[in-house]
């Protein structure tokens, strides 16, 4: 992201530019009317309801939105929906769509007013037109997956009505109780269906900010490949008394010069910048900005390094035969080489590179779901999933999953899984040392150094006549192309790979955990090199196991507490399995500078409206904020924000119908 997304992480851009905090701009004379920050992937489209990758969400979500908005203390409130209802069997919900909220064009010119039929349009078009994002709501929406799979062609017989033209209602399978959440996703937002139809194939042009409706708070405006997005505030927006910056400005951001981002918060071109210790320069600016400098917290989103089970293509390989192709396949297929790799990487020295010694641990995740993202009574998922996975193994005693400490990093259980795993391999015909393929942009330079620390970790670990990691540095396109926009399993060109990662869709561990299993073929391609449930490989790492798991959990509506016991039972399987290796967080535990009034963002644990891509509420301030001023901002939010959730977990109970 999820986010959310493909990688949401949100997402490989976001990885492949080291984590990038939000930067914005600052005028000579004022706190600024322009809002700078750094954009890291290009959109393949601004179809917002089609896309499930992070770069459409960057693009679009300043411009576009749904139902609902997260507030500064990530609780759910009112966007284009005024009020909702919920029947009391957890199935219908029904929201009021709020009156003189319009579409605009790009020059913010008035188009129509939205309604609810623009949702049940919305809906019907990522259906037909197969929608990346379709996993996260065609279990949900009753009758949506039997349309999907050509059961029925009458789109009227999918639980999404329009019963006026201010009255939405959707009809569930089951009863969601976090279903408000993922209507912050965009497969969930409207289209103004007249206006699609006479755009035509040119709907959603990635490089034509005419070729889409706003109803959001800016509009915009340009966007340049590789080199700038442009925005404007929507002046006629309902709610434009929140917005307080007149533009945005996105510059493209390749990686190659970090440096780059704390000149332009000096010069005063940005607002915020991430600031990377082990850089040249830190001395300098650590000295010039002793009183400044602060760590953001932990995000929701996970990056790691993917297992590909089924790896096809060779076009960037140091392997010379075929031999060792079929090496390294088996050596991947089996459980004991995987757990031996998870065991042998060292997440504070993959973290330190962007956040240098002091600040490593801030950002190092051990589970795929954040830990502490769901809690059942004085329980946290990441206790939950403790308990059952020691049933797995000694291997996975007395481990603590907790995020900002290397509870995974153990070089004598990586030996000893190895040691497992070669003698059963030597078995089967598998001649060592293992070839790794590892894919990384050649002009990201902190993407290059945290590969080289995984080398350097795993070769250390477990010895370089066993296991060689074969650095493949390509160009950043030709890296997408093997990644993060692979358009099959087969295109998808690594053993391991650290472009992937996720951030979740909504608030249930069934948002993380969902993706791995082995029917969700636009995520398992990219996480796991196959998009074909029934490859052979799957059956192999016991993928049809987690599949169970999850459905088990899925079917527990209407007791929280034994739902996620369920989930972390999945999460432990997934664990074990090591088919994931989780590192860090791809969001938060930043080391930054900024001129924003800390903690007026919106905060959210899921969708797309996260402070890292979305503007609203957001406030300049003149001055650079001193560490003092942050730290006691975050003490406030911590006490506002633990009230502000009890009240609105209160205040739930009143939209029961």
């Amino acid at each position: 992201m999820k986010k959310s997304k493909v990688l949401a992480v949100a997402g490989v851009a976001l990885l492949a530019a080291g984590f990038l905090a939000a930067c914005s701009s600052s005028s000579s004379n004022s706190a600024s009317s322009t809002y700078g920050y750094v954009y890291t992937a290009d959109p393949e489209t601004l179809d917002y309801v089609i896309s499930g990758k992070n770069s459409t969400v960057v693009a679009t979500t300043n411009g576009v939105e749904g139902l609902f908005d997260n507030d500064k203390y990530g609780n759910l409130i009112p966007a284009v929906a005024s009020d909702w209802k919920v029947s009391k069997d957890g199935l219908t919900y029904t929201y009021t769509i709020r009156e003189g909220v319009k579409w605009y064009t790009s020059e913010g010119e008035e188009y129509a007013d939205v309604t609810a039929k623009d949702f049940v349009y919305g809906l019907k078009h990522a259906a037909d037109k197969q929608s990346e994002a379709l996993y996260l709501v065609q279990d949900s929406v009753k009758g949506l997956k039997d349309y999907l799979d050509g059961k029925t062609t009458d789109f009227s017989t999918v639980g999404v009505k329009a019963v006026d033209e201010h009255t939405l209602q959707y009809t569930l399978s089951r009863p969601e109780p976090f279903w408000n959440s993922k209507t912050l996703y965009s497969i969930l937002y409207p289209m103004n269906e007249e206006f699609v139809s006479s755009k035509g194939d040119d709907y959603g042009k990635s490089t034509d900010p005419t070729s889409i409706l706003y109803n959001g708070p800016f509009l915009l405006k340009s966007i340049t490949a590789k080199s700038s997005m442009e925005y404007a505030k929507n002046e006629n927006y309902w709610d434009k008394d929140n917005v307080h910056f007149d533009a945005i400005k996105l510059s493209y951001f390749d990686g190659s010069d970090q440096e780059a981002l704390e000149r332009s918060f000096t010069d005063g071109a940005y607002s915020m910048a991430r600031l990377y210790p082990t850089s040249s320069n830190f001395a300098k600016v650590e000295e010039k900005y002793k009183d400044n400098i602060f760590v953001t917290p932990i995000g929701t989103s996970t990056a790691g390094a993917g297992v590909n089970i089924d790896r096809q293509s060779y076009n960037y390989t140091s392997k010379t035969t075929d031999e060792q192709k079929s090496s390294t396949k088996k050596a991947l297929l089996n459980k004991d080489f995987r757990q031996a790799l998870n065991f042998a990487i060292d997440r504070t020295a993959f973290t330190a590179q962007a956040n240098g010694e002091e600040f490593a641990s801030n950002a190092v995740r051990n589970l795929f779901t954040k830990p502490d993202f769901v809690s059942s009574g004085e329980k946290t998922f990441g206790d939950l999933v403790t308990e059952k996975i020691s049933t797995y193994g000694d291997e996975w005693k007395d481990i603590n999953f907790a995020d900002g400490q290397d509870g995974l990093h153990n070089v004598e259980k990586a030996k000893a899984e190895f040691a497992k795993a070669k003698t059963a391999l030597e078995a089967d015909g598998v001649q060592f040392p293992i070839h790794l393929d590892i894919p990384v942009s050649q002009t990201s330079k902190l993407t290059v150094a945290r590969v080289q620390s995984l080398k350097q970790s795993i070769e250390s670990a477990l010895g370089a006549e066993n296991v060689i990691i074969d650095v493949q540095q390509i160009t950043e396109d030709e890296y997408f192309n093997v990644t993060y926009y692979a358009a099959s399993a087969a295109a998808e060109d690594w053993d391991i790979s650290t472009a992937v990662g996720w951030a979740p869709d909504y608030e249930d561990p069934s948002s993380y955990l969902d993706i791995f299993k082995s029917t969700d073929s636009e995520h398992t391609k990219t996480f796991n090199g196959y998009d074909n449930p029934e490859n052979p490989a799957v059956t192999t790492v016991g993928l049809k196991d987690y599949d169970k798991l999850l459905d088990e959990a899925a079917a527990e509506t209407s007791d929280s507490k034994t739902r996620y016991e369920k989930y972390a039972a999945a999460q432990a399987w997934l664990t074990d399995s090591s088919l994931f290796m989780p590192i860090s967080s791809n969001n938060g535990a930043a080391v930054v500078i900024s001129r924003t009034k800390p903690f007026t963002e919106t905060y959210g644990q899921s969708g797309n409206k996260q402070p890292a891509s979305y503007y609203k509420y957001l406030e300049p301030q003149d001055k650079v904020v001193t560490t003092k001023e942050y730290q006691e901002a975050r003490e406030k939010w911590l006490k506002e924000k633990a009230e502000s959730n009890a009240k609105a977990q209160k205040d739930l109970e009143s939209h029961v119908e």
